[in-house]
């Protein structure tokens, strides 16, 4: 009967699966080895690869991962063996897929962040704000932002599950990371994600070692930057398989404009016990605290006038609390004279505490069946603050006027910190049972996810001093006269995912065909209570059911060349935010800042590639085209009251995109110790449709349709160069990214730019207990380029324009990051 379901699978057009890449050996430390018997040992591991059959979808969890490095490694896991130097790994993925291994991590600055670490990979547009990452990032790929994809760790989705958002900073550190892969056109059939419209980048963790020992290292740099990082390792424990590591690290840094800091504590953990032939049982947790300032994001206008800061400053920004050119916070608190917003830098601090776990373990049942099992748990608090100058006397509460106190503070007007806090629980699991009979490969399986979110923000106190009595925001709160507690928003929502999912790999003429077909069918249900008075929804329910059918064809025309098609749908649910009512209330227009709209639908993407690769023994090269079409895109409008001036904002669904380009990467194993990798993108993104604006009678829309979307460069360039001999290391790595568009009308943009870092290295001979001390050094922007590297909140039009309609539609402001600038950061490791 498998067998029949099988064939059924392998043959039904709807039904199609992604091949992820099957990960290739790496190449035997060849150091005193002739060049004849270095040569028979690739050629035997190359046959060894393709000899495997390719893994089938399910790449997303490490347990399926079927071939593993081996060989002689440095302490800090660098093979010297790897094309490009670490940013290629050889692949028969019937999709684009591209990553980077430790070879290139290993030699980077330790703090980075993940998102960082795959800036140079075909279509990877990163931006960063600070030279340690600990202030997180941004990612679009192929015109996809961070929240269009899906990131998962160890098996498990780390996204957030209310607005998907991607905080880098806390995912791992990057001495346990042993692969970042980005597959940069769609999602696996078991990719546990309700936001993969786009691609997905999936991150594996470092086994602990067989034998006790452990890694340490030690970073200082600009901007009084200190890391320190450790690892112990127990090595195989009694006579068991059973081993496992524990790691601590933690970083500080100065602002490099404007005051404040970032300090960051983290720890890891990985236990692995395998026994027999493919079972295998791990556990990994991750735990993350943050304690830091934010940055501002800033105008176009302020930063044409003002750049990173101010030559003479006035306190610390010289402008007003409620001056909009403001591109730093202000180092000394003041009160301002009337009730307005401050920039008070200790008024916006990001804290967060993050622990997440997951456990993939897969189980070889006989010589056909495997059951693979992930479950895991994320746990989430933290908030990004701000401060409101407020009447304690009239605070707006619905249609209401309240009085409010805190802890026997007087009415009148007061400085009050109110940040946006979030509690998150997240357990789930990921089930799979794979059936290989023959030439035929069939897997089933189950997603399951019931999450919880609690997002308030309170109102609460600020010292004499202009610090929060509590930064988190949950004591010292503003009560008032009616006894409620006073909020900006005040939600509760349970996310209940089911998603079967079914694929079959069926492969011919002796491997050299494989044909993928596979379905998973998303069933999300959410439901959620908005706690704030007077909203038009108290109570609301909603339900996403999506059919996701993908299918890929690969086919080898001999032994170092392949072609791939592939087709896939995926899809993003709307954020939970676009289900209440939230914010300031208008008691002249009777409603909130934000309006809900419980009815938006989910975006759709229908995702096409077509790509060629070559792989031998010294060069691997791919190149892919793409095509996407995209329906009912999230968009975010604001309106304005045509009563009363008053802007509110509601969430809709904006019409269509497409996008054609390709991407290209090359790389090479050593040519007299350099390994040269170079990727380049060409994407041509546009929208389909005219965005609306406006409402009532001045109802109209943009004229947007044919205009280019925006963050979507047209070019973006990496180049990775790579010497070690050995002893010595060095690499250059430039990344050329083109103009972006801030607007759905074009009408603003940020000039292309080009960033440029170096890194260079020595290993040591044994040292007492170091087995292998390592001292580098990394220059990050070696050019000291200044400039805006991120659209943080894309508008419809910047400049008034008139619409379809012929109204006149007035421009909104789109916001912008400013990229990190020049940091030197000398680091020194070792294993023991």
């Amino acid at each position: 009967m498998f067998s029949r379901m099988a064939l059924l699978c392998g043959t039904t057009a709807l039904m199609v699966s992604l091949l992820p890449d099957a990960q290739a050996k790496e190449a035997r430390h060849t150091s005193g080895r002739s060049a004849g018997q270095t040569a028979q040992d690739n050629a035997a591991h190359q046959r060894s690869a393709e000899s495997s059959a390719p893994s089938m979808l399910g790449a997303t969890a490490p347990t399926d991962e079927r071939i593993e490095v081996t060989g002689h490694t440095y302490g800090d896991g660098v093979t010297r063996r790897a094309f490009g130097g670490g940013l290629m790994t050889p692949s028969d993925s019937p999709k684009s897929v591209s990553a980077v291994t430790r070879d290139f991590i290993a030699k980077q600055n330790p703090a980075l962040n993940p998102m960082q670490l795959i800036a140079l990979l075909p279509g990877a547009n990163v931006a960063d704000t600070d030279s340690l990452g600990l202030t997180g990032g941004n990612l679009s790929v192929r015109g996809l932002t961070e929240s269009q994809m899906g990131f998962t760790l160890e098996g498990f989705p780390i996204n957030d599950i209310g607005n998907f958002a991607v905080y880098p900073q806390q995912i791992a550190d990057s001495e346990n990371l042993k692969t970042v892969r980005l597959a940069q056109g769609s999602a696996d059939l078991d990719s546990p994600h309700i936001s993969s419209s786009g691609g997905v980048v999936d991150m594996y963790m470092i086994d602990p070692k067989n034998k006790m020992g452990g890694m340490v290292d030690m970073t200082y740099g600009s901007f009084n930057a200190t890391r320190g990082f450790l690892r112990f390792d127990t090595g195989r424990i009694a006579d068991t398989n059973l081993r496992a590591y524990f790691s601590y690290s933690q970083a500080r840094e100065d602002h490099w404009r404007g005051p404040g800091w970032e300090n960051k504590k983290h720890g890891e953990m990985k236990i692995v016990n395998d026994w027999g032939e493919g079972n295998r049982i791990s556990l990994a947790v991750v735990g993350n605290n943050i304690q830091n300032n934010a940055y501002p994001n800033v105008s176009k206008a302020s930063w044409d006038k003002w750049g990173t800061g101010f030559k003479n400053p006035v306190g610390s920004s010289g402008l007003s609390a409620t001056d909009p050119d403001n591109t730093v916070y202000d180092a000394n608190y003041y009160v301002p004279s009337k009730a307005g917003s401050i920039n008070y830098y200790k008024t916006r601090p990001n804290p967060f505490t993050n622990i997440f776990s997951s456990m993939p373990s897969t189980f070889k049942l006989n010589d056909h069946l495997v059951l693979t099992e992930t479950p895991y748990f994320w746990y989430g608090y933290g908030n990004g603050g701000g401060g409101r100058y407020a009447d304690m006397s009239k605070f707006v509460w619905g249609k209401q006027t309240l009085a409010g106190t805190v802890d026997g503070v007087g009415k009148g007007m007061q400085m009050l910190y109110n940040p946006s806090l979030t509690e998150t629980y997240r357990p789930g699991a990921t089930t799979k049972l794979t059936l290989t009979t023959g030439i035929n490969r069939l897997m089933i399986g189950y997603w399951f996810e019931y999450a919880k979110q609690r997002q308030t923000a309170p109102w609460s106190l600020l010292g004499a001093d202009g610090t929060p009595l509590n930064q988190w925001g949950d004591s010292n709160n503003v009560i008032l006269s009616n006894g409620d507690k006073a909020q900006y928003r005040n939600t509760l929502t349970m996310t209940q995912v089911h998603t079967p999912f079914i694929g079959d790999s069926l492969a011919l003429m002796h491997g050299k065909l494989t044909i993928d077909a596979g379905l998973k069918y998303a069933i999300v249900k959410r439901s959620g209570t908005n706690y704030l008075p007077d909203v038009r929804n108290k109570y609301v329910s909603t339900n996403y059911n999506q059919a996701l059918p993908t299918a890929a064809v690969r086919y080898k025309l001999n032994e170092h060349n392949q072609v791939f098609v592939s087709v896939a749908t995926n899809f993003r649910m709307p954020q939970n935010y676009a289900l209440y009512d939230a914010g300031s209330f208008n008691q002249k227009t009777g409603v909130y800042s934000t309006l809900a709209n419980p009815d938006q639908k989910a975006e759709i993407s229908i995702s096409e590639e077509a790509g060629w690769r070559y792989q031998d023994n010294l060069i691997s090269t791919s190149i892919t085209y793409f095509h996407y079409n995209f329906t009912n895109r999230l968009y975010t409008q604001s309106i304005q009251d045509e009563l009363t001036g008053s802007f509110y904002s509601t969430n809709i669904n904006a019409g269509g995109m497409h996008s054609d380009g390709f991407d290209a990467e090359f790389g090479t194993r050593p040519i007299h110790n350099i390994r040269p990798y170079v990727s380049v993108e060409y994407l041509h993104a546009v929208t389909d449709s005219n965005l609306p604006a406006g409402s009532g009678a001045g109802a109209d829309y943009v004229r947007s349709k044919g205009k280019k979307a925006p963050q979507a460069p047209d070019w973006q360039v990496g180049l990775g160069l790579d010497y070690d001999d050995g002893k010595r290391f060095a690499n250059f790595n430039l990344k050329y990214v083109a103009r972006q568009y801030a607007t759905f009308m074009n009408d603003q943009s940020i000039p292309g730019y080009v960033r440029m870092n170096i890194g260079v290295g020595y290993r040591f001979p044994k040292v007492s207990i170091f087995k292998s001390p390592v001292l580098r050094l990394n220059l990050q922007n070696i050019s000291d380029n200044r400039y805006l590297n991120w659209v943080q909140s894309p508008q419809a039009n910047a400049k008034t324009t008139t619409g379809v309609f012929g109204n006149t539609i007035s421009g909104s402001v789109p916001t912008y990051k400013i990229a990190s600038p020049f940091a030197a950061l000398a680091t020194i490791s070792s294993d023991f």
